[in-house]
C-alpha cells in the first residue's frame, strides 16, 4: 500500500508545471541568471524534462505496485533527466562524474558480494538489467562531443543536464543493489541490551586519529557513549556535548583539532571554560563562559582563533592573547602577525599586539591575507574582482589589479599564500586552483 501512495505522490510531483521557484533554483545553483531573452530556452528544457519524467513515472508506478519493489519508483523518477538530456549540449563536471564512477564501482562490488555471500532472489537480475541500461545511457552521454560554440544559456543548461545525468545515474545503480532483498534473517530469541554505561573519567590521547560529535539528543540524561564527544573511538567526557541558548536550538559545543592532530580545544563540561589539551595535559584559555558567549574555535597553525562577540587569538607557544579588546573578526594569523577588523578599520598587528598598518574596512566578504614573512598584505575585493597588495611596513598600496577567470568561471574561495610564496585563488566551475600574479592580475592554472 505504501508503494502505491509513494507512486501517486511521484506522479503528482512529476506533473507539476515549470514554476518561478524552479527557475530561481536553476539560476541560483548554476550561477546563470534567467532573463527575458533566455527564459524560453530554459523553460523549454524544464518542460521537456517534466514530460519525460511524467511518462517514466506513470509507467514505473504499476510495476512497482504489483511487484512490491520500490526500486522501480527510483528508476522511473531518475529516467526523466536521462531522456531529456539527449537534445541538450553536454558539459560534464569533474565532481558529479567522480561521484558517478564511484557509485558504479560500489554497486558492482555490492552486487558481487550479494551473489557470492547471500541469496539475492530473482529481483537482482531485473535490477541489474535496468542498472546496465542506465550505465550505458550515462556513458553514451559522457562521450558526446562538447560544443564549445554554444551560447551561454546552452552552456548553463548543458552543465545542469550533465550534473543531473550523473546524479540520477548514481542513484539508480546504487538503488539496484541496496533495494535488492536478500535472504530473510534467521529467527533469534528475543533479547534486550541496555545502553553501555561509561564512567566520566577524563580521557587522554597522544594523536587524534578521528573524532566524532555526540549523537544522543541534547536533553538525554543517559550516561552512554553517544552522549560524549568521541576521540579515537573512546568517550571524551570532559568536553561539553552541547550549548543551549535561550530562544535558540541547541548546537554542538566547540571542539577543534590542531592541524598536527596533537591537540584539541573544547568547552569543558564542568567549569565551562574553553580548554586546550594535548598529551602533556590541559590548560584553560578563557574564564567560565555562559552558553550565549561561547565562541567558535579554529586552529591556524599553532594559533587558536576564537571568533564571537569578542575575537581572541592565543599563541600556544607563549600562551599570550594577541588581540586587544574590541576586535570583531580575525581574517588571518601567522608567525608574522594578525589581521583583524576593529570598528571601521582593518588592522595588521604584530604578535605583541602593536599596530603595523590600518585600512578602512571594506565589504563584509573581502579577504585579507598576510604573507608568512609579514612583508605583504593582499586584499581580495570580491565585488570588484580586484586584488590589492600593500606593504605593512609603510602602509603603501603597491598594486591594484583586476583578475578574470577563463570563460564563465568565477571565484569560489581564496586559499591565500602557498608554501612556495605564490598567491592562490580557487575557481568554482572548473574546480581548480590558480596562481595570481599580483603585478598584472594574470591567473596561471596550477
Amino acid at each position: 500500500m505504501m508503494i502505491w501512495v509513494l507512486g501517486l505522490a511521484a506522479i503528482s510531483a512529476a506533473a507539476m508545471t515549470v514554476s518561478r521557484e524552479m527557475l530561481t533554483r536553476f539560476a541560483t545553483l548554476s550561477g546563470y541568471p534567467v532573463t527575458m531573452e533566455n527564459a524560453p530556452q530554459v523553460i523549454a528544457y524544464f518542460s521537456r524534462l517534466r514530460r519525460w519524467r511524467l511518462v517514466a513515472v506513470v509507467l514505473a508506478v504499476p510495476v512497482a505496485g504489483f511487484t512490491g519493489d520500490p526500486f522501480y519508483l527510483v528508476a522511473g523518477w531518475c529516467t526523466g533527466p536521462l531522456l531529456a538530456a539527449r537534445r541538450v549540449p553536454f558539459f560534464a563536471m569533474a565532481v558529479p562524474r567522480a561521484l558517478w564512477l564511484t557509485s558504479v564501482t560500489a554497486a558492482a562490488l555490492a552486487g558481487v558480494h550479494l551473489v557470492l555471500s547471500d541469496d539475492p532472489g530473482r529481483t537482482l537480475l531485473p535490477h541489474a538489467a535496468v542498472a546496465v541500461a542506465v550505465a550505458a545511457a550515462v556513458t553514451l552521454a559522457d562521450r558526446r562531443p562538447r560544443m564549445e560554440d554554444q551560447d551561454q544559456a546552452a552552456r548553463a543548461l548543458g552543465a545542469w543536464s550533465a550534473r543531473n545525468v550523473h546524479l540520477v545515474g548514481s542513484a539508480v545503480v546504487l538503488a539496484s543493489v541496496l533495494l535488492a532483498p536478500g535472504r530473510p534473517p534467521q529467527d533469534e530469541p528475543p533479547g534486550h541490551n541496555g545502553p553501555a554505561e561509561v564512567r566520566a573519567i577524563p580521557a587522554t590521547f597522544e594523536t587524534v586519529d578521528e573524532h566524532d560529535a555526540p549523537t544522543c539528543p541534547w536533553f538525554d540524561e543517559t550516561v552512554a557513549p553517544c552522549r560524549f564527544w568521541l576521540v579515537n573511538g573512546e568517550p571524551f567526557p570532559q568536553a561539553a556535548p552541547y550549548v543551549a541558548e535561550a530562544g535558540k536550538a541547541p548546537r554542538s559545543a566547540p571542539f577543534a583539532v590542531a592541524p598536527n592532530r596533537k591537540a584539541v580545544v573544547y568547552l569543558h563540561a564542568k567549569d565551562r571554560r574553553l580548554t586546550y589539551q594535548d598529551a602533556g595535559g590541559s590548560r584553560p584559555l578563557t574564564p567560565p563562559l555562559a552558553d550565549a558567549d561561547v565562541p567558535t574555535v579554529t586552529f591556524k597553525g599553532r594559533f587558536v582563533v576564537m571568533s564571537g562577540a569578542g575575537a581572541q587569538v592565543v599563541d600556544t607557544r607563549t600562551w599570550v592573547p594577541l588581540l586587544t579588546a574590541g576586535a570583531r573578526k580575525v581574517h588571518d594569523v601567522n608567525a608574522a602577525g594578525v589581521v583583524v577588523t576593529k570598528g571601521d578599520r582593518v588592522l595588521v598587528l604584530d604578535l605583541r599586539g602593536r599596530v603595523r598598518m590600518r585600512l578602512p574596512a571594506g565589504k563584509r566578504g573581502d579577504d585579507y591575507h598576510l604573507r608568512p614573512d609579514g612583508r605583504r598584505l593582499v586584499v581580495i575585493r570580491w565585488a570588484k574582482q580586484r586584488a590589492e597588495t600593500y606593504d605593512p611596513a609603510t602602509g603603501k598600496r603597491l598594486s591594484a589589479v583586476t583578475y578574470r577567470f577563463p570563460g564563465e568561471d568565477w571565484l569560489e574561495n581564496v586559499p591565500g599564500w602557498s608554501k612556495g610564496g605564490r598567491f592562490l585563488l580557487h575557481s568554482a566551475y572548473q574546480d581548480r586552483s590558480y596562481s595570481l600574479d599580483l603585478a598584472t592580475g594574470k591567473l596561471t592554472p596550477r
